[in-house]
This record gives structure tokens, sequence and C-alpha cells, in this order.
């Protein structure tokens, strides 16, 4: 990965605020921070806390997910975008299910991963 956490952060901060045509001063007000710490924040210069975060995300008025969607659109390869797909619909099959459901399947995934790579194994011998 090419980006920083701290200054994807920062440039969603700046990007969201400025569509929201919002001074530094102005979020920073909403937020109760001081306008240089917002700067900071936008030049991915502070590593803020969560609680700082969400308030951040408060005053923008954006959820998290609408906050990280471009994250994962513009810092992830093609293949982890596609796994990283995979997987939250295999999470949400599974959140419902119950927990003796979910750990049938975490036994017959693990036997079938063992199978192939045991299978995986055997060609690289030959």
């Amino acid at each position: 990965m090419g980006i920083r956490i701290t200054e994807f952060v920062g440039e969603q901060v700046r990007t969201i605020r400025k569509s929201k045509n919002y001074t530094q001063e102005q979020l920073g007000e909403k937020v109760g921070l001081p306008q240089p710490y917002i700067g900071g924040i936008e030049r991915g210069e502070r590593n803020i806390s969560l609680d700082t975060f969400e308030r951040i995300l408060e005053a923008l008025e954006v959820s998290p997910s609408e906050f990280f969607r471009s994250y994962n659109d513009n810092y992830f390869s093609e293949s982890e975008k596609v796994k990283e797909t995979v997987l939250i619909k295999l999470s949400e099959l599974l959140s419902k299910r119950s927990i003796h459901d979910i750990e049938m399947i975490q036994l017959l995934a693990s036997n079938v991963l063992a199978t192939i790579d045991n299978h995986i194994k055997t060609e690289k011998e030959e």
C-alpha cells in the first residue's frame, strides 16, 4: 500500500470539509479543536484519537463507511478489492447463523483447506 492512513484521513477531511464549504476554523469550532490542529490533521501530521475522529465525522455529517469508501477504491489492487468483497459477503452469511453453525462451518473450511494444501504439496513433490 502506498499511502499512510494518517495521510488518507487528512486528505479525506480536507476534501469533505471543502465540499461542505467549511473553513478549517469553522470545522475546528464544530469539533472543539483549534484551526492549527485541523490543519495538522489535514496534512497527515496528527495521529488523532478515535474520539476526535468520531467528532470530525459528526461535524462533517459523514458515516465511517462513506469516509473510507474511496480508500478501498483508490489504494487496493483489484485482487485485494475482490478478496475484500468476498470476505464481506462471507461474513454477512455467517453473521445470520448460530454459533454452532459457524463453528461447524469453520471446521469444514479447515478440513477443506488442509486437503487443498496437501494436494498442492503432493503435486510439488512429484
